[in-house]
């Protein structure tokens, strides 16, 4: 009869070498220390065991179980729901192109479709060197600097497809990488350990993090009533009730009515919930 594997890996994962054993631990009880109960530790911890190897290894979730009282299932569907956790060996730099609606609209989808083509590579894979790891990301959360690529999580803003092949060309061949805000870049071995807790210990890293960016902050200083720096008076026009009586908005002549902007707030639209040839009614269940 022929032995047919399912594929299934043999219980239980192997243990780390015990002076790696006995480092993490020591680690590990330190991040468990900042939480009053110690399951609340499991994510840092995750990053931790993820700083050692570079992805969350069946080792990892097993250290991660052993530690917390926790079972090797519970800490793998945390694992497995969060993206920052990798489930396979990735590169030193993760690259990740923002393909949601805005950066998508601004190029971003151009961008992540030149760099598979450049680096010769699909989604989630790494390039032959173990440099580089690109990803397509669903949100960046930086749509107002919109296209955004990410590497470690570290911010390249205002990206084209010409900046970004430069940017992984940079990273595969050692040359130095500035982002365009936030800390300097390092790997993503380091990355993952200062997301687990442990301090930043680079000289002025911390200092250069900084704080938001100018677009991230015009729609605060707008809500204040602060002066916008000139040059930025464009972002958006003011409303009719903040202009002084004798000035009048912008293509209209003094005293013309405004033009109308029906939204489904003040005016009925032509969609299923008003168009009688159209009605909206409950949703059938499949195969009814």
């Amino acid at each position: 009869m022929t032995d047919v594997s399912l594929g299934m890996p043999q219980l239980p994962a192997p243990d780390y070498p015990a002076d790696v054993r006995a480092r993490l631990e020591a680690e590990a009880k330190e991040v468990i220390a900042r939480y009053p109960g110690s399951r609340s530790a499991l994510l840092p911890l995750l990053h931790l065991v993820q700083s050692e190897e570079g992805h969350v290894t069946r080792t990892g979730i097993r250290f991660c179980a052993e530690l917390l009282d926790l079972t090797t299932a519970e800490v793998t569907a945390v694992s497995t729901f969060y993206t920052m956790y990798r489930r396979k060996p990735s590169g030193d730099y993760q690259v990740g192109v923002c393909t949601n609606t805005l950066c998508a609209v601004m190029g971003g989808d151009a961008i992540f479709d030149e760099l598979k083509e450049h680096l010769g590579v699909g989604n989630n894979e790494t390039t032959a060197d173990g440099k580089v790891t690109l990803e397509h990301i669903e949100c960046n959360a930086a749509c107002d600097y919109a296209p955004v690529v990410m590497v470690n999580w570290e911010f390249f803003d205002n990206q084209t497809p010409e900046s970004a092949k430069q940017l992984v060309d940079d990273l595969r061949d050692g040359r130095p990488v500035a982002p365009t805000r936030g800390a300097p870049l390092c790997t993503y071995k380091e990355t993952a350990r200062i997301l687990a807790g442990f301090p930043d210990r680079r000289e002025g890293a911390v200092e250069a993090t900084g704080g938001a960016g100018h677009a991230s902050l015009v729609g605060l200083r707008l809500a204040r009533g602060e002066e916008l720096p000139s040059g930025t008076d464009h972002v958006v026009a003011p409303r009719d009730g903040d202009r002084p009586t004798d000035e009048a908005p912008t293509g209209r002549a003094p005293g013309e009515a405004p033009a109308t902007h029906p939204s489904s707030h003040d005016a009925p639209q032509h969609t299923s919930a008003s168009d009688p040839q159209h009605p909206a009614g409950p949703a059938a269940e499949e195969g009814e």
